[in-house]
């Protein structure tokens, strides 16, 4: 018996989660399997790299858009929905908005599409921040507004270094099951991924990028950036170095650790984000530079030929954005899993005083 989950996506980004989705097969001869059915994003650079990645027979499937403005009524059937909702107004760093700010409240068309396709399952994520987001209000809203939408649910927040990806990156992800389905989701274990190499050196080392890679450009860095990183040790970021006064930030109030943070070469990176001013590309280690896109492309499992579209600025905001391909896979696997009845390692729920289910 062949199972096809056909998949819908809202906020799509680049691909990380469709990749997943995409790659992740269980059962005797992987017969379980997720299928793309259709995506929305508003972000044009974003939507081509989807489509050249994700779909490339079938650009059409790809809605670039506001979800604001799409009938969602008259989507394509789906088995499965899966929305990385926005996360601007969750995010710890910035002013966290939650639900009183423009990106807070796009979860509730996610609600809609469950209320009115009645997929089987769902995954939806958003940063580990949102679980205190209005003084942790949101978060028991989303909650409540997933189950009303017919589904239990299944929360978790997933520390992506403890599932063999080399980045420090946790995010809350809600599975959900339709009511009317007997299958119980477990959280899958990291056992598996106890012994895995989770070294940011050796993500961007091993095998080595080559020359012609895709979206491999260098950042050009200014000679005092370049003098200022010869003083930051792997690790240390420019507050808890030891600075020459004229290397000095003039920065007043609170000092983001990130800031000109180099990585240490031995642990995973620190978390990949889409956007900031100076100082906030990713520093190598050993060399006066920031990141290419590659590499932090590595720290997020993007695959060497999965080509982002746009210019340098957008791909680092969509590889920022992206949810890790294998970590998305692992747990892709563990739902293929569960509806093929397939027993798999699992652990307790880290959010388990919101889940009820």
């Amino acid at each position: 018996m062949l199972v096809r989950f056909r998949l819908g996506e809202l906020f799509c980004g680049p691909g990380g989660l469709a990749w997943g989705a995409m790659n992740a097969v269980v059962g005797p001869a992987d017969n379980y399997r997720i299928i793309h059915q259709w995506a929305n994003d508003y972000d044009p650079d974003t939507c081509r790299t989807y489509i050249k990645n994700i779909c490339p027979n079938d650009p059409e499937s790809v809605i670039c858009g506001d979800v604001r403005k799409l009938d969602l009524t008259a989507l394509p059937p789906i088995d499965a929905l899966a929305f990385g909702f926005p996360c601007n107004d969750f995010s710890v760093v910035g002013e966290q908005k939650g639900f009183d700010g423009t990106y807070g409240p796009l979860y509730t068309y996610g609600v809609q599409v469950l209320k009115t396709h009645k997929p089987d399952w769902f995954l939806a994520e958003n940063v580990g921040g949102l679980r205190s987001a209005n003084e942790g209000n949101a978060f028991e809203k989303i909650l409540a507004d997933l189950k009303d939408a017919g589904y239990r649910i299944y929360p978790n927040l997933y520390c992506f270094e403890k599932y063999g990806v080399p980045q420090a990156r946790h995010r809350v992800i809600i599975v959900g099951i339709r009511n009317d389905l007997p299958f119980e989701f477990k959280i899958p274990s990291y056992a598996p991924y106890v012994n895995a190499d989770v070294s940011c050196r050796n993500a961007i080392e091993n095998p080595p990028i080559l020359p012609d890679a895709p979206n491999n450009e260098q950042t050009k860095q200014s000679p005092v950036v370049v003098e200022r990183l010869k003083y930051i040790k792997p690790g240390q970021n420019a507050f808890n170095a030891d600075l020459p006064d004229e290397l000095k930030l003039n920065v007043h109030g609170a000092k983001i650790s990130q800031i000109y943070k180099r990585l240490d070469p031995a642990k995973p990176a620190y978390t990949v984000t889409g956007s900031g001013g100076g100082g906030t590309h990713i520093y190598h280690w050993s060399e006066p530079r920031a990141l290419t896109n590659r590499e932090r492309a590595r720290l997020q499992t993007f695959p060497d030929d999965f080509v982002f579209e746009g210019s340098k600025e957008s791909v680092r905001k969509q590889i920022g954005m992206a949810v890790p391909c294998k970590g998305a896979e692992i747990i892709f696997e563990a739902i293929l899993k569960t509806f093929a009845g397939i027993e798999y390692e699992s652990i307790e729920p880290s959010l388990k005083e919101e889940s009820d289910s």
